[in-house]
């Protein structure tokens, strides 16, 4: 396969945004097209596909990639790109077409729904080097790794992402099953004592949720970690410990506008390896994918992925 530099690569997820993906894919590609964009497509037919697809196409020779979809497409590019063997991962440009339902890395970049102004984006071209986590954790008795670009949730976020998933793979998810999820969790999720360490330092707290985040949203538009900076080589980790229920309630709004991080309850660090071990067990999502448990570990890995920004 020839490949100009110029050419993009293109990774539709035909079921993001309850089929929007596929549904609105036709406008897309005109849209593309008008803007004077050369490019390959590609749909993907089941989970994790696309990580097949981008490192298939990379090691083929391109090394600029659309993401049409949602967070969790974007994850699978990522992991596509950390499994490939060309080139170095920061010689990889990666663009976004939101059309999932949560679309929370792109917050951070101005990058909201609307197919023309994304593509604006694309076609400027203003590019940012971002740092990328990585997280071994543990599923099956066994020990995976899994990258991630925006936040990985343990404990209680995760069980909601999980409620979440679960309801898009049936085709009856919408734009606020991750609330209604939110509130019908907090009936059953109790917190778990853990053995948290954070840069070879000791953190021990009973944990009702954690967020280990490169990014600020996560949820669907929660600013759960306000002041995270993509490119510092730092995780935010936010610990929301021992909790009402009540006080959970009361503050929902504060998780849409970050404030919630004044509570006494929750604590706030940086670092770059994050141990985490517990019983019993805390689950894990990144990005929004429901994966294992802990014992699980976190590395960041600064500035290694070129993205498209809508950032001045």
């Amino acid at each position: 396969m020839k490949v100009s530099g110029n050419e993009w690569f293109v990774i539709v997820n035909p079921n993001a945004g309850r089929r929007k993906g596929e549904k609105d894919w036709l406008e897309i590609a005109r849209l593309l097209t008008e803007a004077g964009l050369a490019f390959t497509s590609v749909f993907t037919d089941a989970p994790n596909h696309a990580v097949k697809l981008s490192k298939k196409y990379i090691e083929a020779g391109f090394r600029k990639i659309i993401v049409v979809g949602g967070d969790g497409t974007l994850n699978e590019v990522i992991n596509g790109i950390f499994c490939q063997k060309r080139f170095a991962p920061d010689e990889i440009t990666i663009a976004m077409i939101p059309v999932g339902t949560g679309n929370d890395w792109g917050r951070s970049f101005n990058i909201l729904p609307g197919y023309k102004q994304a593509i604006d984006i694309i076609a400027r071209g203003r590019t940012f080097r971002q740092d990328i986590g990585k997280v071994t954790y543990t599923s099956d008795e066994k020990t995976n790794d899994r990258y991630f670009i925006n936040m990985a949730g343990i404990g209680f976020d995760a069980i909601v992402a999980k409620k979440t998933n679960k309801q898009k793979r049936e085709g009856k998810s919408g734009p606020f099953s991750y609330i209604i999820n939110l509130f019908t969790s907090l009936l059953v999720f109790k917190s778990v004592v853990t053995n948290l360490i954070i840069d070879g330092k000791p953190v021990n707290e009973d944990i009702f949720s954690m967020s280990v985040a490169i990014c600020q949203f996560n949820g669907g538009g929660m600013k759960q970690a306000p002041e995270a900076i993509a490119d510092d080589g730092l995780f935010d980790i936010t610990l929301i410990t021992r909790v009402s229920r009540m006080t959970v309630i009361r503050n929902v709004t504060g998780l849409y506008d970050g404030s919630y991080v004044k509570l006494k309850q929750v604590k706030q660090f940086r670092g770059q390896v994050v141990k985490i071990e517990s019983n019993p067990p805390l689950f894990l999502e990144t990005d929004g994918e429901s994966l294992g448990h802990t014992p699980m570990t976190f590395e960041i890995m600064p500035r290694c992925v070129t993205i498209v920004t809508g950032k001045d």
